[in-house]
């Protein structure tokens, strides 16, 4: 929409660069392009604002498929006013002077024009089409044939319209034949589902059976090494068994050896021992057998009253001390009446 503002009975206009200005005064043309800016007067000027951007028209209606189904068609048509000047003279695109609004709805206008035309296009097309293909090809055909139908309608360029794109959206059946068409698919997808579950399930245990497998494989593994381990420290035992043995057997010979040399040696000490015992003995046995031989030699030649001195001497050493002696009456004349006896 221009923005027009007022001066003093004057009215200025300032246009957009994508709208397109017709200024007409007593029947001529005065100003005409996008963007202008101009003062005029409300009461001689006839206006008009052609938008020459590329406008966007979403269109929905419904057809008939070969096998007399409805769908909906969802589509886009782009397009744009290439000639302002035939669609400013085919539309009413004149604006209030005042106010800068369209006094009336060319926009709507074109709008029926193209969704009708692309409607007679799309009818045609999946008259002949039956559901099954429409749903599954339908989208690229039903844009074919609405962009050519749009290039070869001759009152598009008559009106000064140009169509840039057509996008077909979606093309959909009635939600009933729409969810019994889906619950084939649903049910192969649940089928997939369930066969990807049952192999994920049969790959888990198969990884779970390999898993305990692998667990047993090392139990049993583990088992052979501590048997291993078993039999090596039996062998140790057995090996540290015999080298104690033989330590010991060695040991022992030695310490039978040393109690035999020890043993002889003593022995041999006890004979030398006993043969130096025998031989002093003989030794003093023979001495003192000399010196009675001599003590008898000697007192065989002594006269008696010799050996009875001799004999009372050694009795006298061999006697007891006598600190005193007391010789009594009795005593002596015995001893008297003794020595006068002997004599």
């Amino acid at each position: 929409m221009a923005d027009i503002t007022r001066r003093l009975g004057w009215r200025h206009l300032r246009g957009a660069p994508t709208a397109h200005i017709r200024h007409h005064r007593g029947g001529k043309l005065l100003h005409d392009g996008p963007g202008l800016s101009f003062w005029y007067r409300a009461l001689t000027a006839a206006l008009s604002e052609v938008p020459v951007d590329d406008r966007e028209l979403a269109m929905t209606f419904h057809a008939r498929t070969a096998d007399f189904q409805d769908v909906a068609v969802q589509a886009t048509v782009t397009y744009r006013i290439s000639d302002p000047a035939t669609a400013a003279a085919r539309l009413d695109f004149s604006i209030d002077p005042d106010t800068g609004v369209w006094r009336g709805a060319p926009l709507e206008q074109l709008g029926t024009l193209l969704t009708e035309t692309a409607q007679q296009h799309a009818l045609d097309v999946l008259a002949r089409t039956p559901l099954a293909a429409a749903l599954a090809d339908g989208v690229t055909s039903v844009r074919e044939r609405i962009a050519a139908g749009l290039a070869g309608e001759p009152r598009l360029p008559g009106t000064g319209i140009e169509v840039v794109a057509v996008r077909v959206v979606a093309l959909r059946p009635e939600p009933e034949v729409e969810r019994a068409l889906r619950t084939p698919a649903r049910e192969q997808i649940q089928q997939e589902a369930d066969r990807a579950t049952y192999e994920r399930r049969a790959v888990a245990v198969e990884r779970e059976r390999a898993i305990a497998e692998n667990e047993l494989a090392s139990q049993i593994e583990l088992a052979r090494r501590e048997e291993q381990l078993v039999d090596q420290r039996g062998t140790n035992a057995r090996r540290e068994a015999e080298e104690g043995a033989a330590a010991d057997a060695v040991r022992a010979e030695a310490e039978a050896a040393r109690t035999v040399r020890l043993a002889e040696a003593e022995a041999t000490r006890s004979v030398r021992l006993a043969r130096a015992e025998a031989e002093g003995a003989r030794e003093v046995g023979e001495a003192r057998a000399q010196a009675q031989a001599a003590w008898l030699r000697v007192h065989a030649d002594v006269d008696v009253a010799t050996l009875h001195a001799l004999t009372g001497t050694r009795l006298a050493e061999n006697l007891p001390r006598i600190d005193s002696l007391t010789v009594t009456p009795d005593l002596l004349t015995g001893l008297l009446s003794r020595l006068g006896a002997r004599e």
